[in-house]
């Protein structure tokens, strides 16, 4: 059996996770970072993607980020994000209506749109749809 510590994730409106993990992947904004118990103490933002953790029995939980910071700890995980959500809460339905706004906002040509906004909505839109159709 592995050795276990802690991972909370945390958003401004709530704590997603707070639990013992074996070990946790996630997307560093310098590249994916992997860590297990006793790892080196780091700190480094987050970029939109997923993250992938199992559990204490050694299951395979999956997470969508969206951005934020991450602080490694030898015995714990702490990641501070704009937003996350369990796969199995994700709105696909609305993952999808954010995906079409985010493209027509895009394909419009008028000079008041924010193209770095309408991008990061598309990219937090897919990131959503494939964690929720991947079951």
């Amino acid at each position: 059996m592995a050795d276990k510590f802690i991972l909370e994730v945390v958003t401004p409106q709530k704590a997603v996770v707070s639990e013992a993990i074996q070990s946790i992947s996630a997307p560093g904004s310098e590249g994916e970072f992997c860590a297990l118990k006793g790892h080196t103490t780091f700190l480094t933002s987050l970029k939109i993607g997923s993250i992938f953790y199992k559990d204490s029995a050694g299951n395979e939980r999956k997470l969508f980020v969206n951005g934020g910071f991450a602080e490694v700890l030898p015995n714990k995980v702490t990641i501070l994000a704009e937003s996350a959500e369990r796969r199995r809460d994700i709105d696909l339905t609305r993952a999808k209506e954010a995906q079409l706004r985010a493209e027509r906002r895009l394909s419009d040509k008028a000079a008041d749109i924010d193209i770095v906004r309408a991008q990061a909505s598309l990219r937090r839109a897919i990131y959503r749809i494939k964690m929720a159709e991947v079951r």
